[in-house]
């Protein structure tokens, strides 16, 4: 049984869903990163590598953002925080066949169109850990999915 449920972890943190957020970030900082844009993100947990797709946007003065994985529509992220080049949120991703979701946590650094940081949750009680990174989009790749 404490098997599955490793497993079970493993795959839920593979892929981290959310929910909107508020950045929380100072003007001084936004200005030393820009962390809006579609991030292509790649992690393993065990030994299976996973995918997910991130994008951020800023609404007003504030970051939103979603997070889809190929066996899961995009979802929102929650308590979005950006601080000098740190982004955080969580994220809850659902299995198929879960009833309930996983809540992972991240924990990112960006520099320039790269992100790498860790991620964590706990899954049966046992908190687990995994490498996470990311390159951003072209913005003229974006235009011409729009335009295309």
């Amino acid at each position: 049984m404490k098997a599955i449920l490793s497993m079970a972890l493993v795959f839920a943190l593979c892929g981290l869903a959310g929910a909107p957020y508020k950045a929380h970030a100072d003007k001084a900082d936004a200005g030393k990163v820009d962390p809006v844009g579609t991030w292509k993100c790649d992690y393993k947990i065990g030994d299976q590598p996973r995918t997910s797709t991130m994008t951020i946007k800023m609404d007003g003065d504030q970051l939103t953002g979603t997070m889809s994985w190929p066996d899961q529509k995009e979802t929102n992220l929650k308590d979005l925080k950006l601080k000098d080049a740190e982004l955080t949120f969580s994220a809850v991703r659902k299995l198929p066949g879960m009833d309930e979701g996983i809540p992972v946590d991240y924990k990112l650094k960006i520099d320039g169109d790269k992100l790498s940081g860790k991620c964590s949750s706990t899954f049966g009680g046992d908190k687990q850990e995994w490498d996470f990174n990311g390159k951003r989009e072209k913005k003229d790749a974006d235009e011409k999915k729009k335009s295309g």
